[in-house]
């Protein structure tokens, strides 16, 4: 943390400079501000362009998977250019370098998925191409619609959209929270969560600081909303638990209430052709909960399924 002067900030926030990166590193410098009562500029966004950003032409797990969102911010944290690092928590490697440390998880946001171009699944052209990079969208809707064609589609929102616009793709997803971040909630139409699982830690910002910067982490940590926390730890843990990785389909969605946890999750292979589901609830403070529906779900997955996970039942 930088010692603070007149014309110095109290923190510098790293971010990516996509118009969502940044919506989401000002809200996370609203919040720090509002609850430490500072002014705007006593938190300084610092932007990179991530390795994810630069590369669009071709899926992120064939070019290095959720580092590539990540390893600039990483190193910056390391090197002491940044105090604390915002991500989408669903864009976050499951298995992060010891050194680091989530410090704090906002309120999470709207977990579903929005289709763009027809008001349901079912209601998509028959045959329709449906643009999307994502293992876990592709998967479900073939499992859903086998009628479908899945393309690659990759970049911003806007990029997104004006693939669609241009007619490389008749339909698309994007997730809700971050059309709403961008104020463009209006877009599309949103897919029942119950029906049509979200990714591991949809709709979730996250904050990371170096785990020896004491100062820093009580600072960010005023922040941190203990639910949404504590349903985005959960879903990580499944990941772990599977051996997931960005090329495994898998969704999950969490509801914590009363002490407990109510985890479903869905494993597909990528044609979509087999799907498993499964579902537990348990209690907040129970942490091998997660592992135990993983273990549960590779029980009963076929061969097809398995091959895209490196957990064991």
């Amino acid at each position: 943390m930088t010692n603070p002067s007149e014309n110095q900030p109290r923190l510098r926030l790293g971010t990516r400079r996509s118009p969502l990166a940044m919506a989401q590193a000002e809200q996370t410098r609203a919040r720090l501000c509002a609850a430490h009562g500072w002014e705007e500029s006593a938190v300084e966004l610092v932007t990179v362009l991530a390795s994810g950003d630069k590369v669009q032409d071709r899926p992120l797990a064939e070019i290095g998977g959720k580092a590539l969102w990540t390893k600039e911010l990483d190193a910056w944290l390391a090197e002491g250019k940044i105090d604390a690092a915002v991500h989408s928590m669903k864009d976050v490697e499951t298995i992060r370098p010891p050194e680091l440390e989530i410090a704090a998880i906002l309120p999470r946001a709207d977990k579903r998925d929005r289709l763009i171009g027809a008001a349901s699944i079912t209601e998509l052209p028959e045959n329709a191409v449906v643009g999307t990079s994502a293992p876990r969208r592709a998967a479900q809707l073939l499992h859903a619609r086998p009628d479908c064609k899945v393309v690659m589609f990759r970049g911003n929102v806007a990029t997104r959209m004006a693939k669609l616009a241009a007619g490389d793709a008749q339909a698309t997803f994007l997730a809700a929270a971050g059309l709403e971040r961008l104020g463009e909630d209006g877009v599309g139409h949103p897919l029942d969560a119950e029906e049509w699982l979200p990714a591991p830690a949809q709709g979730a910002i996250g904050i990371e600081i170096l785990s020896s910067n004491s100062a820093t982490k009580e600072l960010i940590g005023a922040i941190n909303d203990p639910k949404s926390a504590t349903e985005i730890f959960a879903e990580r843990a499944l990941l772990l638990a599977l051996g997931g990785n960005c090329h495994s389909p898998i969704a999950a969605l969490c509801e914590s209430d009363s002490g407990h946890i109510t985890m479903r999750a869905a494993l597909f292979s990528p044609d979509g052709a087999e799907r498993v589901d499964g579902q537990l609830r348990f209690a907040v403070e129970d942490t091998d909960g997660p592992a135990r529906l993983a273990h549960d779900l590779l029980a009963r997955a076929s061969a097809g399924i398995i091959a895209h996970f490196s957990g064991q039942p």
